[in-house]
């Protein structure tokens, strides 16, 4: 039957590359790009928020943090010219830039600092972000370019998560954080700022003139909203776009075309079946967790679906620098899986599905509607998990709730500091754990590894870390999926070698720098 599966998907992905060759190069018209106009495929967005949600691919060109990234991910000066650390009283201080205006022409104070990252920790507002800065003690404005944090605990993370957009107390105060009208009407310091906004169709910025880091060389990016894959091939195809993300079995019609540059890049962004332990069917089920890791072949996916773009996955921090990968990695193992379940007490029932008291083992992978690489990766484990004996289906519903559906397709991963995506998506009740997860080890090695810049000691606490993990698997990891980008030829300045983070975010770090 698995022959028979991945035929099938094989068939599916020729089928679709053979129906996108077909359209006439012709028609790439690059009727929308000059010298003056960028258009990118986009995801919708419903709001521009970035210091409750996380990863608005467009936040970077409207906003600025203190710090920033560099195109090695590593830290260096954003609205912070420079700064330093107190060890001994666990305090940075930030002297800021001091001819920064909002867009609106008003000055950037440190006050704005205070304001956002206060906003960001208070638990009424709701913040993804939160755990970043929940050792924050103290925040003292000392004057209207200095500002400093005493932190009650070291986190070496610390400046990584001062990337964080920096927001306008002077339109913001005392709106609600999670409706403001602000944030349909962006206000930032960033190198772009917001001209109009097409709700469901386009989000227009133009070039901050103003901007203390220089002007940008492109005057106008256009954020097309193309929220199906698929489209965003062909519109990517007939002109109307001049740069996307694009899944691999996409990315393949462009690779020979003299009219298109293809970046295929390296990211941390992973994929893999979220349990959701606040459903209580894993209460009765965790144990055969790890007989649902054995069940799936990551290498047919990888190979089937993202036709190798990427690599298979076995935990959170493979493209970090403190990976272990003497974990159990759960090597596709039918048979080893098999025994676990019966070990566990469950018997093959009469409809070719394993029963444990009398009920079904099985469960429905949840996948968010659009995203067709993350769809084709659930069906194909559903398939695999359903040759075992396990009974597993895939449903898209028309909204994520994360408090009742079993399991969830999802995607997570992070290029900077390892705490980042790992603290705050196991650590037990933070903000993006999203599964329930909870395992005294694991937080206790995740705490150990934040409070210390010794990387032996860092690198120690994140090998107990992974193990612990392995043992108690928060998710059934798949795969990590290259990032396909594909741009037209004339675009210049995109830095192919930057590591990508979840969802393939990061490309726009240096846009001031582009040219058409």
């Amino acid at each position: 039957m698995k022959k028979i599966i991945y035929v099938f998907l094989s068939i599916i992905i020729l089928i679709n590359i053979t129906a996108c060759a077909t359209t006439d190069s012709s028609t790439h018209t690059n009727s929308v790009l000059d010298n003056k106009t960028l258009v990118y495929g986009s995801g919708d967005y419903t709001r521009i928020n970035p210091a409750i949600d996380e990863h608005g691919e467009i936040n970077i060109l409207l906003f600025d943090g203190l710090t920033a990234h560099d195109g090695d991910n590593q830290v260096v000066a954003g609205l912070a010219k420079n700064w330093s650390f107190n060890d001994k009283m666990c305090t940075y201080t930030f002297h800021l830039e001091e001819d920064v205006k909002w867009h609106d022409g008003e000055p950037f104070t440190a006050n704005d600092v205070k304001f956002t990252i206060e906003a960001i920790m208070n638990p009424d507002n709701g913040s993804e972000n939160a755990q970043n800065y929940e050792d924050v003690e103290e925040i003292t404005v000392i004057d209207k370019h200095t500002i400093s944090f005493k932190l009650a605990a070291p986190n070496v993370a610390f400046l990584d998560y001062m990337t964080m957009p920096i927001l306008p107390e002077h339109l913001l105060k005392g709106e609600d954080m999670q409706e403001s009208d602000f944030f349909k009407n962006p206000i930032g310091t960033g190198p772009y700022k917001l001209e109009s906004w097409d709700v469901g169709q386009a989000i227009t910025l133009v070039k901050n003139e103003d901007y203390f880091k220089g002007e940008a060389n492109i005057d106008t990016v256009i954020f097309k909203i193309v929220t199906d894959d698929n489209a965003k091939a062909m519109q990517m195809q007939s002109g109307e776009l001049n740069l996307a993300l694009l899944a691999p079995k996409d990315c393949m019609q462009f690779k020979n075309n003299d009219s298109y540059t293809v970046y295929n890049m390296t990211t941390s962004d992973y994929r893999g079946i979220l349990f959701n332990f606040q459903n209580e069917y894993w209460t009765k089920n965790r144990d055969i967790i790890p007989a649902i890791c054995y069940s799936i072949d990551r290498d047919a996916i990888l190979d089937t679906v993202l036709l190798g773009y990427g690599i298979t996955a076995y935990g959170p921090l493979q493209r970090n620098i403190y990976n272990n990968e003497n974990v159990e990695q759960y090597n596709y193992n039918p048979a080893k899986a098999k025994k676990i379940l019966e070990d566990a007490g469950c018997v093959m029932g009469k409809q070719g599905f394993y029963e444990r008291d009398g009920e079904e083992i099985g469960f429905v992978i949840s996948v968010a509607a659009g995203d067709q690489v993350r769809l084709d990766i659930a069906s194909a484990a559903a398939q695999q998990l359903c040759e075992v004996g396990i009974n597993c289906s895939v449903d898209i519903p028309a909204q994520v709730d994360w408090t009742r559906q079993m399991a969830y397709l999802i995607g997570w991963g992070s290029p900077f500091d390892a705490d980042d995506h790992t603290y705050k998506v196991f650590g037990t009740g933070k903000g993006a754990n999203y599964s329930g997860y909870s395992n005294t080890d694991v937080d206790k090695y995740l705490l150990e590894a934040r409070q210390t810049d010794n990387k032996k000691k860092r690198s120690r606490a994140y090998n107990k870390f992974q193990k612990a993990l392995a043992k108690d698997p928060a998710f059934a990891f798949i795969c990590y999926i290259d990032a396909c980008y594909v741009a037209d030829a004339r675009l210049k300045g995109i830095d192919a070698d930057t590591v990508m983070g979840h969802h393939g975010v990061g490309i726009f770090w240096n846009i001031i720098e582009w040219t058409i």
